[in-house]
């Protein structure tokens, strides 16, 4: 199955990815997981402005790393039975899940979890906010200075909070999201082993280096390329900076997710392509299966919420 811009079906099958990955990787991320665990979470839960007559539906706010507040919002079922728990990401410079499309999982007995991404989100106040580039925010400073850095620990955060809800079961808890919103989910799993099941569609912050040398000039890797016009242009840092995204990119963090993985690939994706997925997809050791829909891009998939939504069953 050719395709138009990227490797064949058959390349991406055992493509192993080419950004670096930094020698202190695994470091890196023990350090930013005993800072997120000294940091004081300071849940606060209150009800919600929407409401539906079987759910409870209300605010969830919690601190994460660096002081910053970060907004969920939370639709459980009105009894306390322990039952699961689905926790949903968004995409880049989006927003939290609708309350409506929360409901739908409640219905069944699931808890539902919707985070605003620090600086993204309209749920709640957020610092730093911005419209784009939050892909290499804090890039210049290190690599704990790393925007997404900071996200995939709040996506840790919430994981953890919400496993310690009344009503919630700790060992059947789902992770899913689009684009950014699929890398997220990942991340989550990858550093919260717990975590039971993802469901990731054509996630984002995947092989970096691959996604400019396809040079595919679509955002939000652009922003990567728009960087280098700016600040190195004769690319005299590109070996470091490389490197020092390879600690936010999910491919290095895929081996170490423990849970059951639904992953949907748009092959004619050029936002985000099919070989930096797959970069990721080949390294998970877990569990896995991947949906393929061979002639869409980053778009609106026919079926697919259906089709997560039957996979994000009650575990």
């Amino acid at each position: 199955m050719p395709l138009n811009f990227d490797l064949s079906l058959e390349q991406l099958q055992s493509y192993q990815g080419t950004n670096p990955r930094p020698a202190d990787f695994d470091e890196f991320w023990a350090k930013s997981l005993a800072e997120l665990d000294v940091t004081e979470p300071r849940v606060e839960i209150t009800p919600a402005e929407f409401s539906a007559p079987f759910a409870r539906c209300e605010h969830l706010e919690f601190t994460g790393v660096g002081g910053v507040r970060v907004h969920a919002k939370l639709a459980r079922p009105l009894k306390d039975t322990e039952g699961p728990a689905v926790l949903f990401f968004h995409g880049y410079n989006g927003r939290s899940t609708p309350w409506t499309e929360l409901l739908a999982y409640v219905a069944r007995g699931q808890t539902a979890v919707a985070m605003d991404l620090r600086g993204q989100g309209w749920g709640a106040p957020a610092t730093g906010w911005a419209v784009s580039t939050q892909l290499l925010l804090g890039l210049e400073e290190g690599a704990d200075r790393l925007h997404m850095r900071h996200a995939f620990l709040d996506t840790v955060r919430l994981a953890r909070t919400v496993m310690d809800l009344p009503g919630v079961d700790p060992d059947r808890v789902a992770t899913t999201g689009h684009s950014q919103g699929g890398a997220l989910s990942l991340a989550c799993a990858a550093l919260e082993p717990r975590i039971a099941q993802v469901a990731a569609v054509f996630p984002f912050l995947s092989d970096y280096q691959r996604a400019w040398e396809l040079a595919l000039g679509e955002a939000p890797y652009n922003e990567i390329t728009n960087w280098f016009r700016k600040r190195d242009p004769q690319h005299q840092r590109r070996e470091e900076i490389f490197t020092r995204l390879g600690y936010i990119d999910i491919q290095h963090l895929a081996p170490r997710v423990r849970a059951r993985v639904d992953w949907t690939v748009a092959l004619e994706d050029v936002v985000c392509p099919p070989s930096t997925q797959y970069a990721a997809y080949n390294k998970l050791t877990c569990a896995k299966s991947m949906r393929t829909y061979p002639d869409f891009g980053h778009e609106d998939l026919p079926g697919i919420e259906d089709a997560l939504y039957t996979v994000l069953h009650p575990l």
